[in-house]
C-alpha cells in the first residue's frame, strides 16, 4: 500500500467510527446521524456548530438556507462546495443537539469536539484555511485568543492571520446583524472570497 493510500484508509476508518459515534445518543431527540465531510486532501476546513433538522434529514452539511447563505459569502457554487476533496465539512456537533425551549437550536454537544477534534484534525495536514462559523467553532479553535463576543471576534478577523478567518453563523438573524455592522460586507467578504478563491485554484501541495 503507497503511503497515500494508508493515509486515505486511516482517514475512513476514522471517519467509520466517528458515524458510528453514541457518545451522547441518550441526549439527542432525533437519535445520532453523524453529519461530516472531510478529505486528506482539502485545502479549506469549514467549521460551523452542528446539524439543524434538515441537515439531519438529508445527512448532508449546510443543506439548507444558511449553507445557500454560506456559499453565497463564499461565492462557491453547490458543486465547488460539495468536492470535499478540497473543502472538509467537520462541525464542533456532529449531530442535531436539539432545540431550546425559547426557540432556535441547541448548542453543539459537549461531548463531541474533546472525543473526536483532536484525532481527526491531524488527518486534514493540507487544510490551509479554516473558517471558523459561529461562536462555538471560535471557542474551540481561538481558545484565549477569541474577543469577548462574536462581534468583535470577527472584526478581529486580520489578528488570526492567513490560517484562520471567523465568521457569524450565516443563518437569517445574521442579516439584520450585517445590517448593523456594514464593514461584514465591506471588509471581511472580499477577503473571504480572495482567499477560498486562491485556495481552490491552487494546484500544488
Amino acid at each position: 500500500m503507497t503511503p497515500a493510500a494508508s493515509r486515505d484508509a486511516a482517514l475512513e476508518a476514522l471517519l467509520a467510527r466517528i458515524r458510528g459515534c453514541r457518545i451522547c445518543a441518550a441526549a439527542l431527540p432525533l437519535g445520532p446521524r453523524p453529519v461530516l465531510r472531510a478529505s486528506a486532501t482539502a485545502r479549506l476546513l469549514i467549521a460551523g456548530q452542528a446539524p439543524g433538522t434538515k441537515v439531519h434529514e438529508s445527512g448532508i452539511p449546510w443543506n439548507d438556507p444558511s449553507g445557500e447563505r454560506l456559499r453565497q459569502w463564499m461565492d462557491v457554487d453547490r458543486d465547488t462546495f460539495y468536492d470535499q476533496g478540497r473543502i472538509a465539512i467537520v462541525p464542533m456537533g456532529f449531530c442535531y443537539p436539539g432545540r431550546h425551549a425559547r426557540g432556535g437550536d441547541l448548542p453543539p454537544r459537549p461531548e463531541c469536539a474533546p472525543a473526536w477534534q483532536p484525532e481527526l484534525r491531524p488527518h486534514l495536514g493540507r487544510v490551509r484555511l479554516t473558517l471558523l462559523v459561529g461562536q462555538y467553532a471560535q471557542a474551540w479553535h481561538l481558545g484565549p485568543r477569541r474577543k469577548a463576543n462574536l462581534t468583535e471576534t470577527v472584526r478581529a478577523w486580520a489578528e488570526y492571520g492567513p490560517e484562520l478567518l471567523p465568521l457569524p453563523h450565516p443563518s437569517w438573524r445574521t442579516v439584520a446583524w450585517a445590517r448593523r455592522n456594514a464593514w461584514f460586507e465591506a471588509e471581511v467578504l472580499p477577503e473571504l472570497r480572495r482567499r477560498v478563491s486562491t485556495l481552490l485554484d491552487a494546484t500544488d501541495g
